[in-house]
């Protein structure tokens, strides 16, 4: 297609639209194509600002009479598959959130961060599955698996999806649920995207109002220590007990906190549901394990769980790999000492974390969904910073190449962010899981107007 083609065609969909229709250097593009994380760039030919389901389907229509894959973009905390050259659908704007304390449900649009889910479950003593970082989309993350911070309290957040409200390659408005379209509700909740574009989703809320929650800081120097005491403390706390320890190296900025700013530095990450007497019991080894640099666990409101990981909260460039773990023990916190400890010689890791699993994260699902990751012991996600599709790639990977021999063999599909990690997200998946999801793929979009390559290989003739 010509650029005046595109650009007449392009005013014909601005009039068929609600949301703005924008060229590149025209409008608001930049801002459509813009996400929080820097590295993974899209380039499209146009982009569609969506305002609701409508839009959606004349932009995929639009997209589908002019041979255009369709990228959909909301928060972009994720790497997102390359939307270069084709139609890239901002639903940034789709940001509708309504909670039913009744049926504990939350109806959400598909540009809501979990923090309006956060706020608005509250004012009922509810909250939502979300992850460490309260800013991500609820949508992408959710039907990514959803690896929640109370996740061995309350499983996975796939798991609580009760139904999708999907936009199909032939322009249709579909529910998609157990028991109506049952083959996408089993592919959205794991494969995330590649079948369409999710327009709303509804999700189970859980009761909770507070928890015992924050973390502990300890000098890079005892590394060594405090991880062999959080391998061995991990092994007897209850359910109702999350957690993680990453190692961090983070910049020396205005922003850090002094005693964190540019050097190594050891995070426990402790999100407790029981009583706080019981969760300051609990963490009592912990703290003995060495003096900390700063202490931030105790009782909160379930609105400030952001507190617990402290995730950044402005856009950057990184790259985010991830290994399943079947165990992590005093050998495997060895390795992880060696390829990124304080006398490992590397600094191109800015956060190594591992993450522990468990209890109601192995609990059977009422409905299959494409997740391959019950049994898995520990979760480990490296993040690298990356100013292009190769940079910062290599620190990470050797890093998981070390500690393979305690893999699962999969990775985490939401813990694969930037070009680096996005490229690899076919392994998040086992053979028979890719191969079933081809199948459903071929059904609902035989002409891959909607790429995803992020779980099945390329087909001769096809867009995928």
């Amino acid at each position: 297609m010509t650029n005046t083609t595109l650009t007449a065609a392009a005013a014909d969909l601005g009039r068929r639209v609600r949301g703005p229709v924008s060229l590149p250097g025209q409008g608001d593009h930049e801002l459509e194509r813009a996400g929080f994380n820097l590295a993974a760039e899209l380039r499209p030919a146009l982009a569609v600002g969506a305002t609701g389901p409508a839009d959606v389907r004349a932009a995929v229509a639009f997209a589908a009479d002019h041979s255009l894959t369709v990228g959909v973009r909301a928060t972009g905390h994720g790497g997102g598959r390359p939307a270069d050259g084709g139609l890239l659908l901002s639903t940034r704007r789709m940001d509708r959130v309504h909670v039913d304390p009744r049926t504990r449900t939350a109806s959400v649009g598909a540009g809501v961060r979990w923090q309006q889910v956060i706020d608005r479950a509250a004012r009922f003593g509810l909250a939502p599955l979300n992850g460490s970082s309260p800013l991500v989309g609820a949508v992408g993350y959710t039907l990514g698996g959803g690896l929640p911070v109370l996740g061995r309290t309350f499983g996975w957040a796939a798991d609580r999806v009760r139904g999708v409200g999907l936009v199909t390659a032939d322009g249709r408005s579909l529910h998609v649920g157990p028991d109506e379209n049952a083959d996408l509700f089993w592919a959205l909740r794991g494969a995330r995207s590649g079948f369409g574009v999710v327009t709303s989703m509804d999700v189970g809320l859980v009761p909770l109002a507070s928890l015992y929650g924050g973390g502990l800081y300890f000098p890079g120097d005892r590394a060594a220590r405090v991880l062999h005491a959080w391998r061995e403390w991990v092994a007897g706390v209850p359910q109702e007990t999350n957690s993680s320890v990453a190692l961090l190296r983070l910049p020396d900025v205005e922003g850090v906190p002094d005693p964190l700013r540019g050097r190594l530095t050891v995070h426990v990450r402790v999100a407790h549901t029981g009583t706080p007497e019981s969760g300051e019991a609990l963490l009592r080894p912990l703290r003995k394990a060495a003096p900390p640099l700063r202490d931030t666990v105790g009782p909160i409101p379930a609105t400030a769980i952001a507190s617990v990981h402290e995730d950044p909260v402005r856009p950057l460039p990184y790259d985010e790999g991830s290994l399943m773990l079947r165990s992590f023990d005093e050998s495997a916190v060895d390795a992880l000492l060696g390829a990124v400890g304080p006398d490992s010689g590397e600094e191109g890791v800015a956060m190594a974390e591992v993450r522990h699993l468990g209890g109601a994260l192995d609990r059977e699902p009422e409905h299959p969904r494409a997740l391959d990751h019950r049994g898995a012991a520990f979760s480990l996600l490296a993040l690298t910073p990356s100013t292009g599709a190769a940079a910062g790639r290599p620190a990470g990977e050797r890093l998981l190449e070390r500690m393979a021999p305690w893999g699962t063999g999969l990775r985490f599909l939401n813990f694969l962010g930037g070009p680096a990690g996005a490229a690899l997200a076919h392994e998040a998946f086992t053979p028979g899981t890719r191969s079933a999801l081809a199948e459903v793929k071929a059904r609902h979009d035989p002409a891959g107007l909607f790429p995803a390559d992020h779980f099945l290989p390329a087909s001769p003739g096809s867009r995928v």
